[in-house]
C-alpha cells in the first residue's frame, strides 16, 4: 500500500465524521460544506466527492434536507442532523477520542511524539 491509498482510506471515514460535525453546528448547504472543509487542506474535497457522501448519510437517516430561499440566487438545499444522526455523531465522537488517545499513547511509548 502506498501513502496515497492509505490517506484515501483514512479520509473516507473522517470526512463523514467532519460533515456530521459541521451540520450539527447549523444547517448547511453543499457549497458551504465544501468551503468549510477546504479551510483545512487535508479535508478539502470537491462537490463531486461531497454529494455522494451526503446522499449516503441521508439514506442512512443521519441527515435530512430542506430547501431554503437564498438572498443571492436560487434556493439552496440545506442539510441538518436527524435524531439518529445526533446519536451516530455522539458514538463517532467517543470512538474518535479513543482512537486519538490510543495513537497518542503509542507514539509516546515509542518516543515518537514529535513525528
Amino acid at each position: 500500500m502506498d501513502l496515497t491509498e492509505w490517506t484515501s482510506q483514512v479520509r473516507r471515514g473522517i470526512l463523514e465524521y467532519c460533515i456530521l460535525l459541521l451540520v450539527s453546528q447549523e444547517p448547511r448547504y453543499g457549497y458551504d460544506l465544501v468551503t468549510k472543509l477546504g479551510e483545512w487542506e487535508p479535508l478539502a474535497i470537491t462537490e463531486g466527492t461531497l454529494y455522494p457522501l451526503l446522499r449516503r448519510l441521508q439514506k442512512d437517516n443521519y441527515i435530512e434536507s430542506f430547501w431554503k430561499e437564498s438572498e443571492s440566487g436560487p434556493p439552496r438545499k440545506y442539510y441538518s442532523l436527524t435524531a439518529s444522526g445526533r446519536q451516530m455523531l455522539e458514538l463517532m465522537s467517543k470512538e474518535w477520542e479513543k482512537l486519538e488517545g490510543s495513537v497518542g499513547e503509542i507514539k509516546k511509548s515509542r518516543g515518537v511524539e514529535r513525528l
